[in-house]
């Protein structure tokens, strides 16, 4: 791609894609009107983190109501503290096709009997089972334990099919890596079919086109830099169109769509600069040298992560790509952190692969610090973000939902139900901020019971055995079991997906909104694998009503 394509397709994104949409003027417009009401465009950035938490720590004690910054301060999120209004605490959901040892088959535990990480991965943005299915979860055999995908495309990509503009998201893995396994892979662009993530570089290099001082600039750029319409850049395409037989209804929604569009080119030209790359830091080189790649420091104030949520940041800013997943690794070693043992291992709370054995020393204290990291990292962004005014008084952060989720709920029972999700930002005003909401109230449970039990093993007073096989760090099954592809509807709506007429996102679909995403949302439908369940499906359309503002 060369530098001059890359600029013009920024700036003509918005308008462009009304021209050529023209004949679909009415849907488009109703679409637009939904998902830019504001002056910025919208975001979805997802930080994805291996295994899970001690969510006893990393859960406030409040479970519904208003989020404040006490709420968060005496937990793992302290981080997160100063942003307490801007963000948002779904609790009680569930991710889809958990292992159990009693998955073995349909009408049997809650999923397929794959793999304890292989099926979670790929089910996790997918909502789908993954093939080919095995009903024996403690099997070794290499086709259904390793190499199993989903499916169905992730929901990073159901996105970028619909608004970005090569029609992919941009994936970065925080360790520099461009290759995943089927074991650690979450982003898929269609069933079956890993995408890959870029380094740092990689994707830095997708901005340069608009960065660097020193390359030429395009005549439309440097217009648009200096105070032009968009719509003055191709008026002779706009005149044409006008000429149109359209009714006075779609004339006037063609004008509302291009005063958008001159909107959108206004505030991502006061915003995408070099500067503002060097101001966030997207300008570092990953650091090398001593300690592991993730943790390394690039200045006393940045690490190699944080480099990752700058290009992120920057990403967003300029309007690059509106979807941005930062994948943290699985498998790793945190030295940084004075961490010495391999995070998996660390999570089922051994030294070594397995689900059951004496725990290691210390292990909780030391799964709490990389919790704790982990909350750094994203308020970071977070804070990163909410630094780039987008106008109307708002920010890019403002105008994105950016979610912070991972792998499992407990990373040693490997329990989906109450699954860790925190949001920072409204995406323009859909969601409600500063608020934890609970989804899933029915259940009857406790406060305390919606903390989870990661401390009942390898903790002071226990014997000091780790038991993931029997699932006692989870939280009780009964709980927290408000299905996530309700909340998946409810981001597709914020960024004005389309749908079609069985409500699923559809790139061509005429619907208006997103009621439908993934194979079932019930787990239990997941067992046995694909149509082993006759009546799987979703059963409960629609997003959250409850998380809107």
């Amino acid at each position: 791609m060369s530098k001059i394509n890359l600029n013009r397709r920024i700036m003509l994104r918005g308008l462009g894609g009304a021209l050529l949409a023209a004949p679909f003027l009415s849907s488009l417009f109703e679409r637009s009107s939904k998902a830019a009401a504001t002056a910025g465009p919208k975001r979805t950035i997802l930080m994805y983190t291996a295994y899970g938490c001690i969510t006893n720590n990393w859960f406030p004690a409040k479970l519904d109501g208003d989020l404040l910054d006490t709420d968060l301060l005496p937990t793992s999120l302290a981080p997160l503290a100063p942003f307490a209004k801007k963000l948002l605490i779904p609790r009680g959901m569930r991710t889809m096709n958990e292992w159990t040892a009693d998955n073995k088959g349909p009408g049997t535990g809650r999923g397929q009997g794959n793999d304890v990480h292989t099926q979670v991965t790929a089910s996790a943005l997918t909502c789908q089972p993954v093939t080919p299915n095995s009903d024996d979860p403690f099997s070794f055999n290499s086709a259904t334990k390793f190499q199993a995908l989903p499916l169905g495309p992730s929901l990073d990509h159901v996105i970028a099919q619909q608004l970005s503009a090569d029609g992919t998201p941009l994936l970065m893995n925080i360790a520099g890596l461009t290759k995943e396994s089927p074991q650690s892979a979450i982003s898929y662009s269609d069933s079956q079919k890993i995408y890959d993530p870029v380094n740092a570089a990689g994707a830095f290099s997708q901005l340069t086109g608009i960065l660097d001082l020193n390359s030429p600039v395009n005549a439309d750029t440097w217009a648009v830099s200096k105070g032009k319409a968009i719509s003055d850049l191709v008026k002779d395409d706009l005149s044409t169109l006008a000429r149109k037989d359209m009714s006075k209804a779609d004339k006037d929604k063609l004008a509302a769509w291009v005063a958008l569009t001159n909107d959108v080119g206004r505030a991502i030209s006061a915003t995408c600069s070099r500067q503002l790359a060097m101001k966030l830091g997207a300008t570092n080189t990953i650091a090398s040298g001593e300690g592991d790649v993730v943790t390394r420091k690039v200045s006393a104030t940045m690490d190699n992560a944080d480099v990752y949520s700058a290009i992120a940041a920057l990403t967003a800013a300029c309007n690059v790509n509106p979807v941005v997943v930062l994948k943290y690794p699985n498998n790793f070693v945190f030295s940084g952190l004075g961490i010495n043992a391999d995070s998996d291992n660390l999570n089922h709370r051994l030294n070594q692969a397995s689900m059951v054995g004496p725990c290691v020393a210390n292990v909780i204290e030391l799964l709490l610090k990389l919790d704790r990291y982990y909350a750094q990292k994203f308020a970071n962004l977070v804070q990163m973000l909410d630094s780039i005014p987008e106008g109307d008084g708002r920010t890019v952060l403002d105008n994105s939902a950016v979610v912070w989720t991972m792998e499992d709920s407990d990373g040693c029972a490997h329990n989906l139900n109450n699954h860790p999700f925190i949001q920072a930002g409204s995406a323009g005003g859909y969601f409600k901020t500063g608020k934890i909401i609970h989804l899933d109230p029915t259940s009857g449970a406790t406060p305390e019971q919606m903390l989870g039990r990661s401390t009942a093993q390898c903790g002071p007073g226990s014997d000091m055995q780790a038991d993931g096989i029997s699932q006692a760090t989870g939280t009780d099954a009964k709980y927290g079991n408000a299905p996530v592809n309700k909340y998946y509807c409810n981001i597709m709506n914020a960024m004005g997906l389309k749908a079609d007429a069985n409500g699923f996102p559809a790139k061509d679909g005429q619907a208006s909104e997103v009621i439908r995403f993934g194979y079932s949302d019930k787990t239990e439908e997941f067992s046995g694998g694909f149509k082993a369940a006759p009546d799987a499906q979703i059963h409960s359309p629609g997003g959250f009503s409850e998380l809107k503002a």
